[in-house]
């Protein structure tokens, strides 16, 4: 049995202490607006250099994907400083397992009702992919996660349940 599939393992993260969610929620409240500053400045000049890029892209395909590829990497690794991060919910909420019950079927139910909903003519599939970020089920473990994705029809997909649990609509195997 994979690592994923073993339910048991996905247990609730332990309930951190309160003074350190305030003192990072006081750091979040500084550090918050530096890091938004922070990426508009580097998305400015990726555009500009962007901008001048587009002649040696014309030409080449592949400089194109490369540097599409490295804008997402570096906006993207920019995104990920604010991971330690705490939000109001979180620093209100911590160790209150009917708030995160709460939280996974809101979110599972609105992965459903996307990924079920009949396909619009000339719009694209609805997704058959979702992850569902450990901010979501910290108090109630992956395994309440896995429970409530599989009752609706969904299957799971490895995964890292520290970080997120991965979702399969499993209904997107039938051919429409």
């Amino acid at each position: 049995m994979r690592t994923y599939e073993d339910l048991a393992v996905w247990t609730p993260e332990p309930i951190r202490p309160r003074w350190q969610l305030v003192l990072r929620f006081a750091a979040t409240l500084l550090c918050f607006p530096v890091l938004c500053a922070l990426w508009l400045a580097v998305a400015a000049v990726l555009f500009a250099v962007g901008l001048f890029a587009d002649a040696i892209a014309a030409v080449s395909d592949s400089f194109e994907r490369g540097y599409m590829r490295f804008m997402d990497n570096t906006l993207g690794a920019i995104a990920r400083l604010g991971s330690w991060f705490v939000s109001w919910p979180e620093l209100r909420h911590e160790g209150d397992t009917e708030y995160y019950r709460a939280q996974v079927d809101r979110r599972v139910a609105h992965w459903t009702a996307r990924a079920s909903a009949p396909r619009a003519p000339k719009k694209p599939r609805p997704p058959v992919e979702c992850a569902i970020p450990l901010r979501d089920y910290r108090g109630v473990g992956a395994g309440y996660v896995a429970e409530v994705a599989l009752a609706q029809g969904w299957e799971l997909r490895p995964t890292d349940a520290r970080k997120e649990v991965r979702l399969w609509w499993s209904a997107a195997s039938h051919v429409d």
